[in-house]
């Protein structure tokens, strides 16, 4: 049998699983970008694929795949994937729910700390020779202190989970919204208390996204919602940057409407320099703390995902039904 990876080989070998399907399986690796025509041309006899979050797996490519059992994504997203096409033939399409999300929850907390405690400013303070001055400053105008903050999570899966089950020993109020409110019981748990997106927008110091991108949730955060928090709120999003109106964020820096923005995701990606938030000036630049869409890439996660993907092929190869399918099947 073949298993066909559309994504980086290196990384794909690096995190091979030591298990026994590896070692009966032929591996391909073509780069992402790689046409159509050119995989089914070479490995028109795959009966596997791996594709990395943003490798398109298109109707056409299914259809030239008579061999074609299982596609995988690499990580959470799918949306890469034509599952409508693998559901018509019957080829369930799956991904690695949850695999990140410890990962993305440290990554949440990293941006609320480094924003609280204006890592990057006074990064550039001690540099510049300004530590006495920047610290004295600090201690008229206040740090706030995690714990002391009220939180609001919007979306509820698996890594806003994560991130409160994580928030909670800092002694945050925890505030979630979801489309099906959790069970008492398990509310108490997690330690959080339910609300609307109004009153976490109004209510939080710190707004963490954590929802998918779907019509309803594109531009959530626009300048309505931005000019209902407060106005030293801290806005942080893990998810995807099409979550946040990109220049309405941009604005609301500028203008003061928020204190300051923790972005491990912009809208659109790859970004360039001529990004809303990147030519906004410096009062937005003191104001934005950015890291490059890595919350979720650590090792750990690429060693959990790899080995979940072959323990899937080894179920379908064994005839058992794989999990996580999100195609419907």
């Amino acid at each position: 049998m073949k298993m066909l990876v559309i994504g980086d080989e290196q990384r794909t070998r690096r995190y091979l699983p030591d298990l026994p399907v590896v070692g009966r399986t032929e591996l391909v690796v073509v780069p992402r970008g790689t046409s159509d025509a050119q995989i089914l041309a070479e490995h028109g006899d795959a009966d596997y694929i791996m594709a990395d979050a943003i490798s398109p797996v298109s109707a056409e490519l299914i259809a030239g795949l008579p061999n074609l059992k299982l596609i995988h994504s690499e990580g959470v997203a799918f949306n890469a994937i034509d599952c409508n096409a693998a559901a018509e033939r019957g080829i369930p399409v799956c991904n690695n729910a949850g695999v990140n999300a410890g990962a993305v929850a440290e990554q949440a907390i990293l941006l609320m700390l480094g924003c609280l405690r204006g890592v990057v400013a006074g990064d550039v303070a001690v540099r510049a020779g300004q530590q006495i001055q920047t610290k004295e400053r600090l201690m008229v105008q206040g740090i706030r202190e995690l714990g002391d903050c009220t939180v609001g999570l919007i979306g509820f899966g698996a890594i806003a989970r994560a991130t409160a089950e994580r928030l909670r020993p800092f002694g945050c109020r925890l505030l979630y919204n979801k489309r099906s409110r959790l069970a008492p019981e398990e509310e108490e748990r997690l330690g959080v208390a339910y609300a609307s997106v109004d009153e976490i927008a109004a209510q939080a110091d710190i707004v963490s996204l954590h929802c998918p991108v779907t019509p309803q949730t594109t531009d959530l955060v626009d300048a309505a919602f931005l000019e209902a928090m407060k106005p030293d709120a801290i806005l942080i999003n893990t998810a995807r940057g099409e979550v946040v109106d990109q220049v309405a964020l941009a604005r609301a820096l500028e203008q003061g409407q928020i204190g300051m923005a923790g972005l491990d995701t912009l809208s659109p990606e790859p970004v360039q320099t001529d990004h809303p938030l990147l030519t906004a000036g410096p009062a937005v630049a003191e104001r934005v703390l950015l890291s490059p869409h890595v919350g979720g890439v650590t090792e750990g996660m690429f060693y959990r995902a790899h080995r979940w993907v072959w323990e899937n092929v080894a179920r379908v190869e064994a005839g058992e039904r794989p999990v996580n399918v999100v195609n419907g099947l």
